[in-house]
């Protein structure tokens, strides 16, 4: 597992809780699978929503070249 930048990483933080407010406008739908993505420029959130959006289970973060390997 790999660290990411501090100034990546606030990036991802602020968009989370940005999105946290209304998941279901900021979050998209995965096409086969369960999951949802959030894009923060090349960085990519999988998370799961629970409840209608309620709860947000973030499971990776990863660049976007290599976040999708091995979802399905």
């Amino acid at each position: 597992m790999s660290q990411l930048e501090k100034g990546i990483a606030r990036r991802i933080i602020a968009k989370i809780e940005a999105a946290a407010q209304n998941p279901n406008h900021f979050f998209e739908k995965l096409t086969g699978i369960d999951e949802v993505k959030l894009r923060v420029g090349d960085y990519r959130v999988i998370a799961q929503l629970l409840r209608g959006g309620e709860a947000i289970i973030i499971e990776r973060i990863g660049h976007r070249k290599n976040i999708y390997k091995g979802l399905d």
